[in-house]
């Protein structure tokens, strides 16, 4: 389970979830596209196969979430070569690249170390650096993508002159406050519109109206007065995201024709679409609610999996059991895909 969660809710807020009620491929409960039951037709019905791809948000649904470096902003205004380090990961690394990485530390079982240490070699992001000096620890948050990341900035930074250490830390309330401070750690890669919810919540209470959107420059916006008020600096986001996404199987879209969740809406008028994800999909906006009122999407019916983006769920969409399901966008499942 990852550490770092954003979910589908109103917020992209890291929160520990609940388990999530009923049994898994239990008929979920909720909105008017589980009405009927039966779909009235089959041209999107589930197609089983082995590869997932997930299919573009291409009106942006959801949040941005790319990956963008967070640094002290004491350390960062003592240290002028460290955001710039830092920017030339954002500049070269894409959301193939987390996908890639993770499936070779989740499937391959290779080291978090050596994976990164092979991105940053490939990527030619050393090459031309401004030279720092000094102590910099990168912060990592235990899960896998984050600690390929922090390595990769760590390889980055000792790359330009500094003497760089990743350093696991925990949950974002505790990491946030170790960089705030710049004590334990002084650079951290973060995700933006989470990080910008989370500095929003923290300045403005936890019923802060949401700044953060699909929107990357002006979520950036946002986030810029957030992190001077609480002595932080950031980076230039990637264009890699991590947020929730939606896949079919390769053959499934193949079969439909399909490449965005526009195309899908396209192709699937007759309802015969399977919704497959956790049991609060149904009533949050960035799930299924999202999926009808941006796309014009209509469902046939829901199936209900207790794990958020999880191997139930991926599953289900290779079975064939459902024809779409909720995934992270950087699983490194889609590797295959």
């Amino acid at each position: 389970m990852r550490a770092r969660i954003r979910f589908i809710a109103p917020l992209a807020v890291a929160v520990a979830l609940t388990a999530a009620c009923g049994n898994s491929g239990s008929s979920g409960t909720g909105g008017d596209a589980q009405g009927s039951g039966t779909a009235s037709g089959d041209t999107c019905a589930p197609v089983a196969g082995d590869k997932l791809v997930v299919l573009e948000d291409d009106k942006h649904l959801q949040n941005a979430d790319n990956v963008i470096p967070a640094v002290n902003a004491q350390t960062a205004q003592s240290q002028p070569a460290l955001l710039p380090a830092l920017n030339a990961v954002s500049a070269a690394l894409t959301t193939k690249d987390l996908v890639d990485m993770n499936a070779a530390v989740d499937v391959d079982r290779k080291s978090a170390e050596d994976v990164a240490a092979a991105w940053v070699a490939d990527s030619g992001v050393t090459d031309g650096l401004e030279q720092g000096s000094g102590p910099i620890a990168v912060g990592g948050a235990g899960f896998t993508e984050s600690t390929v990341l922090a390595n990769v900035y760590a390889d980055v930074l000792k790359a330009a002159g500094f003497d760089a250490s990743v350093r696991e830390v925990g949950s974002r309330e505790l990491y946030l406050e170790a960089l705030i401070t710049g004590n334990e750690i002084q650079a951290f890669p973060e995700y933006l519109a989470t990080v910008t919810e989370t500095l929003n919540k923290k300045a403005n209470g936890p019923e802060a109206k949401p700044v953060a959107s699909g929107d990357v420059d002006a979520t950036l916006a946002a986030l810029q007065p957030l992190a001077q008020a609480n002595g932080l600096a950031f980076g230039e986001p990637s264009d890699a995201v991590d947020q929730n996404a939606f896949a079919v199987t390769t053959a499934f879209a193949d079969q439909v024709g399909v490449k965005t969740l526009s195309e899908l809406a396209d192709a699937c008028g007759d309802g015969s679409l399977i919704l497959g994800g956790p049991a609060e999909c149904p009533t949050r906006p960035f799930c299924q609610p999202g999926l009808e009122d941006t796309y014009g999407l209509k469902f046939a019916s829901f199936q209900e999996y207790g794990d958020t983006g999880g191997p139930l769920t991926k599953a289900a969409i290779q079975q064939g059991e459902v024809s779409i399901g909720l995934v992270f966008s950087s699983d490194g499942a889609l590797a295959q895909g």
